[in-house]
């Protein structure tokens, strides 16, 4: 019983404010902690980082577990009550429902205004790629893309780990996804470190990405967002087109749904590159999908909020 209320709290506290400025967020001390552990790999065994690279994922996310369940534990020799905030307050971190949104929003907002350059800087801020010369197509692209993909990331699979092991594995699992943010990359410099962290990201987000994709199809129908029944179709036939064994899956899912066309060509620091496309384009890319793809962010949470919370309150407690 109190471990379902935990979660839903934790669910409504990110959902109406998000991670406030002045609370320290645990995701910053992650991200240091990882950098001071490259910076030791790189030195202790330049010649062989592969091997070393699964020191990151076995010190950081084995850390965060056991430091979220010490500090848990300590507070609940004090008082259950302290142990119980601190438990909804740190799941409530994993998540971002709210600063997703808030996201997208910022950049439908521009375009909205007809500011291009502001809408160009909003969206350099959530994407890897190169946005000075996106014109408003390629723009909603990225963010609808981001949106969807984060949807897993941000939302469902720390929702998920929540549920199986309460705040410790939700903040292990956000090692995960900080490892893989920061030194998953395919290139000359990470190939070799962040092998490791990059396939458990991949192992970690399997299951959470397919439950992602009935989900937003799910919320397509019951919300009356989109079409539902390509959402299911596009995931089956075009998720594995990503390069990304997870990613696909949301995002073919919403492109489905709104009947839209996600994929193309990005460019990545002046470098030019084509990723498959997923969907049909039954409607031309404009700035209306991007609250669209926000309500669909919306409702597919509040879809496994629901039933997460079934499934703890059926049990008694957390899964684990």
């Amino acid at each position: 019983m109190i471990a379902g209320i935990l979660w839903t709290l934790a669910y409504i506290w990110d959902r109406l404010l998000g991670d406030p400025r002045w609370l320290p967020h645990p995701v910053i001390a992650i991200g240091r902690c990882i950098s001071g552990m490259e910076r030791f790999l790189r030195k202790a065994a330049p010649k062989n980082l592969k091997a070393a690279g699964f020191m990151l994922p076995l010190v950081i996310v084995g850390g965060a577990y056991g430091i979220t369940w010490l500090l848990l534990w300590a507070l609940s020799l004090i008082h259950p009550w302290l142990a119980w905030g601190a438990e909804a307050l740190l799941i409530a971190t994993t998540i971002a429902v709210k600063g997703l949104q808030e996201a997208g929003m910022n950049v439908y907002r521009k375009l909205a205004e007809g500011d291009m350059d502001g809408a160009r800087y909003e969206t350099s801020m959530i994407v890897g790629r190169d946005t000075a010369e996106l014109d408003e197509p390629e723009l909603v692209r990225a963010t609808v893309e981001t949106v969807a993909e984060n949807i897993v990331d941000a939302v469902i699979s720390p929702l998920f780990y929540a549920l199986l092991g309460g705040a410790p594995l939700a903040m292990a699992y956000r090692a995960v996804n900080t490892l893989d943010s920061m030194v998953g990359y395919k290139n000359e410099k990470y190939e070799q470190l962040g092998f490791a962290s990059a396939k458990l990201d991949d192992l970690a987000n399997w299951i959470p990405a397919r439950i992602t994709a009935c989900l937003i199809a799910a919320a397509a129908w019951l919300f009356r967002i989109g079409d539902a029944k390509r959402a299911i179709q596009t995931a089956r036939s075009d998720a594995k087109k990503h390069p990304s064994p997870n990613s696909g899956w949301p995002e073919a899912s919403v492109a489905g749904a709104l009947h839209i066309r996600l994929g193309g060509f990005n460019v990545y620091k002046g470098v030019r590159s084509f990723r498959e496309y997923m969907g049909e384009p039954l409607e031309i890319l404009a700035a209306k999908h991007i609250p669209a793809s926000c309500r669909i962010l919306r409702g597919t949470s509040l879809l496994f909020a629901a039933l997460g919370l079934a499934a703890l309150l059926l049990r008694g407690g957390w899964l684990l």
